[in-house]
């Protein structure tokens, strides 16, 4: 058994499993997909890589520009320049691609990877026992759900009111989420003419949403690698279509007409992933969704209290809190990065 068993290795899942580790826990993080990251998401395609889900990070906070900067003097994220913006807020992009955060914030962790969660149930000594799909079973004193809430909700919902509470529930199930679809393309580097920018934001369009040059965040990029997301509304539409590669084919059509770069239609190569839950359309007003079982259970995530990768992290961290209260109260480190990640 383990002290605290943590579903999910997103932002808000890692930054939990360090902070409780740190102060002496046993924890356990369980991850359905291959890599780590969540939404921070890297795919190696065609000799290169491309972020595919969040594509830069614009820290508002200065708890989250404390760990940015950490960051930096890593050597991990450095600034994304954008010559038509010079007075906006600086941009900070990984040049080894998003996931690299992750894998940062992994380090010493107990993780274990292609490991789906298909239940979970109390169990008489007082804990949470989970199943996993390959019908391995593990169990542990308290749990942190780390998940998109719908994708929690799943999971939670079997257990009823009477063992999570109506309210907890009611909240989780208020949660919505706005899908997305990313299209990753590249380019021949001798048959195209570059834009002057770097990307641009689309407001109201019924297809697009963002379209970014993925590869100007590359040390020496062999070819020019745009990454397009689509508009919530297009992608809605396509939540349950097999073969996203002519919808992909879609995003690039609209993308050439609207910025008048035809070229953008004919890539050398196209990748499409779908994001169920992109960016939380109706998140929580709290850093954390606490259960009112008698064995401790939170939820976190963006979508407690935001939408964005800072928010992540600072669910995380309350959601580090809230369990250690739940448990033996142990001094947890301080929230200066610094001090939590020294090599």
């Amino acid at each position: 058994m383990t002290d605290i068993a943590i579903i999910g290795a997103g932002m808000a899942g890692l930054i939990c499993a360090q902070r409780l580790t740190e102060a002496g826990y046993s924890v356990l993080v369980v991850e359905k997909s291959r890599g780590l990251g969540g939404r921070l998401a890297t795919r190696r395609l065609y000799g290169t890589w491309a972020d595919h889900g969040a594509c830069y990070l614009k820290p508002q906070g200065e708890l989250f520009r404390d760990f940015v900067q950490l960051l930096c003097d890593r050597h991990i994220v450095e600034v994304w320049a954008n010559p038509t913006q010079p007075d906006s807020a600086p941009r900070y992009i990984v040049p080894a691609g998003m996931s690299a955060i992750a894998k940062f914030l992994a380090q010493g962790l107990q993780i274990q990877l292609n490991q789906r969660v298909t239940a979970i149930n109390p169990t008489p000594k007082n804990s949470w026992c989970l199943t996993l799909e390959s019908n391995e079973q593990l169990t542990a004193k308290a749990l942190v759900l780390a998940i998109p809430a719908p994708q929690a909700l799943t999971l939670l919902a079997p257990l009823g009111e009477g063992v999570l509470g109506k309210e907890f529930l009611d909240n989780l199930s208020s949660v919505e989420f706005y899908p997305s679809l990313s299209a990753i393309a590249g380019y021949s580097a001798t048959s195209v003419e570059l834009p002057p920018w770097k990307d641009r934001k689309f407001t109201d369009d019924p297809v697009l949403g963002w379209i970014g040059l993925d590869s100007s965040k590359r040390p020496h990029p062999q070819q020019p690698v745009f990454v397009l997301q689509s508009s919530a509304k297009f992608a809605e539409l396509h939540l349950e279509t097999p073969d996203l590669q002519p919808v992909g084919k879609d995003i690039l059509q609209k993308a050439a007409q609207r910025l008048a770069l035809p070229w953008l239609e004919t890539p050398e190569w196209m990748q499409v992933h779908r994001w169920r839950y992109a960016f939380p359309s109706r998140p929580l007003s709290n850093p954390v969704l606490s259960a009112s079982s008698t064995i401790p259970l939170v939820c976190c995530g963006d979508w407690c209290g935001g939408h964005l990768a800072e928010d992540a992290m600072i669910s995380g961290l309350a959601a580090s809190g809230e369990i250690n209260n739940y448990l033996r109260q142990l001094p947890l480190p301080n929230l200066d990065f610094f001090q939590l990640f020294t090599e």
